[in-house]
């Protein structure tokens, strides 16, 4: 899986790196700076939550530890998702399969017990 996706203050689209969103949410930046993040924050609303979220953290010195902490989690719940889909895909067509082979057995049974009792007529 490629790690950009898990990385919550990356886009493929970003043209800001990591540090200069960081500045932003401890109010570093000037006001053109401020105004650019904010303008692309308006056009991505994924990152717009996220660093609303971040915002609401008081002390701003442990932002890189948060933000580290949220991609792990993002990381382990995109993993659980992915093996869940995985095992639940694995279960379900055996019983496909079996229900398949169970109708069609009995489609062959009952062709045969018809052309039976028309036959003896």
């Amino acid at each position: 899986m490629n790690n950009d996706l898990l990385n919550i203050l990356t886009d493929d689209d970003n043209d800001f790196d990591n540090q200069k969103l960081l500045d932003y949410l401890n109010g570093k930046l000037s006001g053109d700076e401020k105004h650019e993040v904010e303008k692309w924050m308006a056009d991505n609303d994924i990152a717009d939550e996220a660093i609303e979220g971040l915002q609401n953290i008081k002390e701003k010195k442990d932002l890189p530890l948060y933000i580290e902490q949220l991609n792990k989690n993002l990381q382990d719940q995109l993993e659980k998702k992915k093996e869940h889909r995985v095992k639940m895909r694995i279960k379900e067509y055996p019983w496909i399969y079996l229900a398949a082979a169970l109708i069609l057995l009995l489609c062959i049974v009952g062709f045969i017990i018809l052309r039976m009792l028309l036959v003896k007529r």
